[in-house]
């Protein structure tokens, strides 16, 4: 092993840390030019490491791109879980099997886009996570009504509802693709469809219906479970894993979708995911956790971790607030895997396997539970170091090495524990991370009529 090589990863290590400390530091400036100035900065940086050179060497390789491609999405699933676990109290174990979802139906989409050339899979799906959005909704309006309603009685009309909007969305979907689909014109002769455009189009929205797909099905799996003790429901969540990779290993045989493979894995994905599409998502899902967390909505979820009893005698609705934070964690799950799907080309079951589920638990433990910074900085960290230095340094010393990293991983784990069981950053918060400064408020003054009536004079003895 070259020194220069373990200097120079050191080196990306501690500069990667130090991008998210400064992108997280301008986010925070109370000028709005400055922040769009800045993300902007941040952005260009990064792009640049890319394109420039020292000597015959880019400053970020093609593996060290692939390595902060792939933090960015673990950043993603596990700020989901942060939010679920961490400020929500709920132990889940379904993060992964969610980050998988999304990759699958993303890149099925582009898939069926670029190959055979055809608009159905997009329709279908974004059709389909319309109806059973507004199926869901819907139902929650008219559910309100009635109280005490035996909630595998709400469970199974929710599902009921979202099979028949399915059901619907297949048979609209495959109709508007054949009216869509005559504009992709010959191999020959190209049409309006077949350009690069069309296709990145196609893919944000992929990668957007992906995730809202993860978020429904979230709330489908979520309704009947999370009345079960934190315990329980990480069993649970457990079992959902194990169900969906058992689906993506038979999904050619089980399932009517001959292009995933089954166990032999998806090839094929067109590789749309670049470095602008990486940054815009994780800043969306940043931005949107933290004014969740910051919100009244976010004290409600906290509230809830902390004590359930207090929670609901202060009013606070402890189901639908576990429910909107399970939904909205496996939303970002989805994103970063359709994300992932688009950048790797390739989706093998094994990927979401049962022990890879544990790689953003033990991202978000490594951080600190209920940090959104120690979580974003454990996610770079995890990568650069762990999945990157560790993994090349184990692999100079015999081809099965590196899969010690597994050994190293719980021991690694054990020792945080035992001395800093708050986590690397615990609580500690970064720039736009940390919670907004709140003005105390101005000691109300007397009314104008109080201030000008004499005191009364004292009685004579």
């Amino acid at each position: 092993m070259e020194l220069g090589f373990l200097l120079g990863s050191i080196i990306k290590i501690v500069a990667v840390l130090g991008w998210l400390y400064g992108l997280l530091q301008v986010m925070a400036h109370a000028s709005r030019w400055v922040k769009i100035a800045g993300m902007i900065a941040a952005f260009g940086i990064i792009q640049a490491a890319f394109s420039l050179k020292i000597g015959d060497q880019s400053i970020l390789n093609d593996f060290d791109a692939g390595l902060l491609f792939q933090a960015c999405t673990m950043a993603m699933v596990a700020l989901g879980l942060n939010l679920i676990y961490g400020f929500n109290g709920q132990f889940s174990l379904g993060q992964w099997g969610f980050y998988g979802l999304g990759a699958y139906a993303a890149a099925y989409v582009t898939y069926k886009w670029a190959n055979d050339r055809t608009s159905s899979a997009l329709f279908v799906l974004l059709i389909g996570v319309i109806l059973a959005g507004a199926t869901i909704l819907m139902l929650r309006r008219f559910l309100s009504r009635y109280y005490n309603l035996p909630v595998l009685s709400a469970f199974t009309l929710y599902l009921l509802g979202c099979v028949a909007a399915a059901a619907v969305a297949v048979v609209a979907g495959n109709a508007v693709a054949s009216v869509i689909d005559p504009l992709f014109g010959s191999r020959e002769a190209p049409g309006l469809l077949s350009g690069d455009l069309a296709l990145q189009i196609v893919f944000v929205l992929a990668v957007l219906c992906a995730g809202v797909f993860a978020a429904e099905v979230s709330f489908l799996f979520g309704l009947p479970v999370l009345s079960l003790g934190s315990d329980y429901f990480g069993i649970a969540t457990l079992g959902f894993s194990i169900v969906i990779n058992t689906l993506m290993v038979n999904s050619d045989t089980i399932l009517p979708f001959p292009e995933m493979k089954g166990g032999r894995g998806m090839i094929g994905i067109p590789k749309l995911t670049t470095w602008f599409w990486v940054f815009i998502f994780l800043l969306l899902v940043i931005v949107v956790m933290r004014n969740l967390i910051h919100s009244s909505t976010g004290r409600a979820i906290m509230s809830v971790r902390e004590d359930e009893t207090a929670s609901k005698a202060m009013g606070i609705d402890v189901a639908s607030n576990k429910l909107l934070t399970f939904v909205i964690g496996s939303l970002f799950a989805g994103l970063g895997g359709g994300i992932y799907a688009h950048y790797i080309g390739f989706l093998s079951p094994g990927t979401f396997s049962f022990l890879a589920g544990f790689n953003p638990l033990i991202v978000v433990v490594f951080g600190g539970l209920g940090s959104m910074t120690g979580t974003l900085a454990a996610s770079f960290g995890w990568m650069f170091f762990l999945e990157g230095l560790l993994r090349v340094l184990l692999g100079q010393l015999g081809t099965e090495a590196p899969t010690w990293r597994f050994v190293l991983y719980p021991i690694a784990l054990l020792l945080l524990m035992l001395l800093r069981p708050q986590g690397l950053l615990g609580k500690t918060e970064w720039g736009f991370l940390r919670a907004p400064a709140v003005k105390p408020r101005a000691p109300a003054s007397p009314p104008p009529d109080a201030r000008a009536t004499p005191a009364p004079a004292p009685a004579a003895k």
